[in-house]
């Protein structure tokens, strides 16, 4: 069987990673058996952590929602029932700009899902 030679093959696979690993302390970005490893787990954490980005996003508008209700002695849960009871369709994102941004627009939302609920009540 003949013999191959990969020379340019090799060397252009070689230098594609070591160009993705620019950057990476020490031998990761010098040495190519290091540096492919870095890229195949930095790879996989961008992956995970670009669906893991919108869970943690979702978690901090509730929180702000949660602290704009409570100051004003309602729970969070409640004012979002009384906010679907009212019809009311403002995503969480909305929800949490408006309870920093625009307090007083986020007040009238609450009389109103205390209203809903009021007459939900009886």
């Amino acid at each position: 069987m003949a013999r191959v030679k990969r020379g340019n093959v090799l060397k252009n696979r070689h230098r594609k990673i070591l160009k993705f690993a620019k950057g990476f302390r020490g031998s990761k970005s010098t040495l190519f058996i290091a540096a492919n490893q870095a890229l195949i787990q930095s790879w996989r954490n961008m992956y995970r952590d670009r669906r893991k980005r919108k869970r943690d996003f979702r978690r901090l508008w509730i929180t702000r929602i949660n602290a704009a209700c409570r100051a004003n002695g309602i729970s969070y849960s409640v004012f979002m029932n009384g906010l679907k009871k009212a019809d009311v369709n403002l995503n969480r994102k909305a929800l949490s700009e408006l309870a920093i941004k625009d307090p007083t627009a986020f007040d009238s939302l609450l009389k109103l899902a205390k209203d809903k609920l009021a007459l939900a009540g009886k």
